[in-house]
């Protein structure tokens, strides 16, 4: 398809008419045409169409559309409906009155483009340029953050089914791709095995059972791969994706002795970072949290919380299920930074605070960082009769520290512990052993106390925050971040935020973007409108006695 770019969409005099007269007192989308204009132009989404071809549908408003659909949780179908028939649609997209539309299967065409050109944040970015260009966006104003988790569009399997079903899946994909190499390939039982979806409830019970089932599964397995692999079959078999799946299955979940194929222990399996947990979905992983696991994807949406104006979402970062969110604090002010809309005040929880974070979002972004942080983890702090870190007089200049007994410590190392610079300090056996405060310093045995401390400029950052987080002008401030959680659950209600649509992490993250674009357009249509915020619910008869 080939793009013929057209920038301004004027709404045409009829539709204008028309649409005044259905709707005298205005409508929602009307209301954002007339007052923000068009969100998206062709010209910024060029590269994602050919120079010749068939003349594409319009970028700009496909981006549009897809914000929109978002936005009221519609299907493809029940989307590409919406623009033939609504007339406030066809007022927002700038739309004759006699315009058919497209064809639904046009939308999922738009998005493959959208991710195969990795333009998935561009579509957010558009509608933030729009919106601070009409002063919607307080400059360097407070910003808060949130996540949660994702379910994959995969059933969840145990790992019976799913190396079952990964054979299931490399035998499907190589009877679409190669079935005349295949065809000779089949054994009966392998029709018996794999002919259906396996499910639990058809798998056997015992312990030992199972294990033998999953060593003939993986006697099954490793005969495919081993004709694959062999050096009269196509080469191109094996970068088929579902059978390089199939390997990293057979990888992860047998292992080898005196050549025969034996089943791996629970505990002997790839952690769930690498480990597969389905073929239909293998960048979808296994995650707990508190009393929540999941198979799938986190969300993390970063949101506008300034008082006086409309709350928007700036940021969205889609990761395995398995990253921290410590690990996004920094990715989220590099985007925003990029997009010049940085925030001055940051509310955050504790997952995403540290001390090196306390100081870099300082000096990098100039942004403070605000968010309950870690307390001492040490028997000690938690004893509170015990000597914790915070009670030893640090010597940064001398490289010294100095114990409440005023003993000085002898060594002062440097080194690093789980990705960070940390200093460990130490003291003298013969200062330490006759100590009477020695129970309160440590449970050691008969070795002296060792101290572990972050670098000066983290360690005086990370004192200096704990002591703010017990104000009450910290608790008062902190506060509006449970906002986010709101955000979160508009998502979940509006859009299915917590179950992903798509397969794969990419696609996943454009169901995102187009979440947070929707919630975007339904909060300034509702800003323009004078609709003032929702605050927290509370029961009718609680607000009585209240009042």
């Amino acid at each position: 398809m080939s793009l013929h770019m057209k920038d301004v969409f004027a709404v045409p005099e009829e539709t204008k008419r028309v649409a005044r007269a259905a709707f005298p007192k205005g409508n929602a989308y009307m209301r954002f045409r007339d007052e923000i204009g068009p969100v998206y132009a062709d010209s910024r989404y060029a590269s994602l169409f050919a120079e010749v071809g068939r003349p594409a549908e319009s970028p700009a408003r496909l981006a549009l559309v897809s914000a929109m659909q978002f936005a009221e949780g519609l299907t493809d179908r029940q989307a590409a409906d919406a623009v033939r028939s609504r007339i406030d649609w066809k007022y927002m997209l700038g739309l004759e009155l006699t315009d058919p539309g497209f064809d639904f299967t046009v939308l999922s065409d738009f998005r493959r483009r959208v991710v195969e050109g990795g333009a998935e944040a561009q579509l957010l970015d558009d509608m933030l340029a729009r919106f601070k260009a009409h002063g919607l966006i307080k400059a360097r104003g407070r910003q808060r953050t949130d996540s949660t988790h994702v379910l994959a569009a995969t059933r969840t399997l145990n790992r019976l089914e799913c190396v079952g079903e990964t054979l299931r899946h490399a035998l499907n994909t190589l009877a679409a791709a190669a079935p005349q190499w295949l065809y000779p390939q089949i054994k009966q039982e392998w029709i018996d095995r794999y002919g259906k979806r396996l499910d639990e409830y058809r798998l056997p019970r015992g312990k030992d059972e199972r294990r033998a089932l999953a060593e003939v599964m993986g006697a099954d397995g490793s005969a495919l791969l081993s004709s694959i692999y062999a050096t009269d079959a196509p080469e191109w078999l094996r970068q088929i994706p579902a059978v390089e799946t199939l390997r990293r299955v057979w990888v992860q979940q047998f292992y080898v002795v005196d050549g025969q194929l034996r089943w791996r222990e629970s505990g002997n399996v790839p952690p769930s970072s690498l480990l597969i947990e389905t073929p239909y979905d293998i960048e979808a992983h296994y995650s707990t949290k508190r009393e929540t696991t999941w198979v799938g994807y986190k969300v993390h949406l970063t949101e506008t919380c300034d008082e006086d104006m409309p709350n928007l979402i700036t940021h969205v970062e889609t990761t395995s299920a398995t990253v921290p969110d410590t690990s996004v604090t920094d990715k989220i002010h590099a985007d925003l930074a990029e997009k010049d809309l940085l925030p001055s005040q940051h509310l955050l929880d504790t997952g995403y605070t540290d001390a090196d974070h306390l100081v870099n979002s300082k000096r990098k972004y100039g942004i403070d960082l605000c968010g309950p942080v870690r307390e001492d983890a040490s028997w000690q702090s938690h004893a509170q009769e015990g000597f914790a870190a915070s009670c030893f007089k640090i010597g940064w200049a001398a490289q010294s520290a100095t114990c409440p007994a005023g003993q000085v410590s002898r060594t002062w190392k440097t080194e690093r512990d789980r990705g960070h610079d940390v200093i460990r300090v130490g003291f003298a056996a013969e200062d330490c052993t006759p100590c009477p405060h020695r129970r309160q310093c440590t449970r050691a045995k008969a070795r002296p106390r060792i101290l572990k401390l972050w670098p000066q400029e983290q360690h005086t950052a990370l004192q200096a925050a704990r002591e703010r987080q017990l104000t009450d002008a910290f608790k008062e401030t902190y506060a509006q971040r449970a906002g986010a959680e709101g955000t979160v659950s508009q998502g979940t209600r509006r859009s299915g935020l917590r179950r992903s649509r798509y397969i794969g992490q990419a696609k996943t993250h454009l169901q995102h973007v187009l979440t947070a674009a929707g919630i975007n357009l339904v909060r300034i249509m509702a800003w323009l409108q004078g609709v003032p915020r929702e605050a927290t619910r509370t029961a009718r008869f609680a607000g009585l006695a209240a009042g």
